[in-house]
């Protein structure tokens, strides 16, 4: 019998979206890539398909994660980044053989060659967070208002005013929230 894992958050931005394998990092953790094979289904779901992966792989692409988190919290709240941060994701950033394709509708594609393993995968994600903390992509780098999530997320809407980051979870938890509070201090209002 297959163990039930939670759902992958997948966005638009893939280093945020793999930093998000790990949700409410101020409550109950949720830790999405909790196994190797798990890692290995989060990678081809990003197109990045690997055949495998080893417990020292897997352990790399977790301490990867946690510093595209370090540093993206950092650069969002405008603080130094994180030395050990940097250094980890420049690591994984010149580890890997992957090259740049364009698509029939005019957008870049990662390649992994043939026999791509894990490394090769994880630098095409710490090639997306250095061009995120590099300043090079057009959008606002953000924290979710949740206090339980705190998750770094890249705001790409027009007015750069988004609060969570995701509007399905994080942000209807908490409209919720305030909806109840209010009906507990206006029991009569509800009707």
């Amino acid at each position: 019998m297959h163990a039930r894992f939670p759902d992958f958050r997948l966005g638009k931005v893939l280093a945020t979206s793999f930093t998000a394998t790990l949700t409410e990092r101020r409550g109950n953790a949720v830790e999405r890539i909790p196994t190797p094979q798990r890692l290995v289904d989060w990678l081809a779901v990003n197109g990045l398909a690997v055949e495998s992966c080893t417990t020292a792989q897997h352990e790399l692409a977790r301490e990867l994660r946690e510093s595209i988190h370090a540093a993206l919290t950092a650069a969002a709240l405008h603080e130094p980044l994180p030395a050990s941060a940097v250094q980890v994701i420049n690591d994984c950033s010149i580890q890997g053989r992957a090259a740049a394709v364009l698509t029939p509708e005019s957008t870049r594609q990662w390649r992994l060659g043939s026999a791509s393993c894990v490394e090769d995968a994880l630098s095409v994600i710490a090639a997306d967070s250095i061009s995120i903390l590099a300043g090079e992509r057009d959008g606002k780098l953000a924290l979710c208002a949740s206090p339980t999530c705190r998750a770094a997320f890249f705001d790409t809407s027009q007015s750069r005013t988004r609060k969570w980051c995701d509007m399905n979870t994080c942000g209807n938890r908490q409209k919720k929230a305030r909806f109840n509070a209010n009906k507990r201090k206006n029991p009569g209002s509800a009707k």
